[in-house]
């Protein structure tokens, strides 16, 4: 882990951008660790709480492992508006897990997030970092089915 957070340090040049570090060891990790948050404090000079702070703050980092693929479904006004529900009831259906859980095999978290900047393809997902808009149930199933 040490390795990982000097790595991502040194890539950033003392950076005391909290959130840029965070989300470039967690894209190594899959998540942020208690040692990768100490780690970042003692690297930037800033408290373990401030590091902690803006690991939970945001919904796209994580302190616990995360699935390979992992699955946001937007739950904004215009989602909401268009059914996010559905979509919700959909991929737990498929994978047989809640929100906040991840399948068995590692290979599925399933999240909801306030936004992913997709308000006009409502109702939409994030599965890592591509977006899928415009969704239905069927739609659901034929994207999950390329992630299986």
């Amino acid at each position: 882990m040490e390795k990982v957070v000097e790595e991502v340090l040194n890539r950033h040049n003392n950076n005391t951008s909290i959130l840029s570090v965070l989300k470039d060891v967690q894209e190594k990790c899959r998540y942020l660790p208690e040692e990768a948050i100490s780690q970042v404090a003692e690297g930037l000079g800033v408290s373990i709480n401030e590091v902690y702070e803006v690991a939970t703050f945001y919904s796209f980092l994580s302190t616990g492992l995360l699935g390979e693929n992992v699955i946001r479904i937007c739950k904004s006004t215009p989602c909401f508006l268009k059914s996010c529900d559905v979509i919700v009831e959909t991929v737990e259906k498929e994978l047989g897990i809640g929100i906040g859980q991840t399948t068995e095999d590692n290979k599925f978290s399933l999240q909801l997030t306030n936004c992913i900047g997709a308000c006009d393809k409502a109702p939409a997902m994030m599965i890592n970092d591509k977006i899928y808009g415009n969704l239905t149930s069927e739609k659901v199933i034929e994207i999950l089915k390329e992630y299986k």
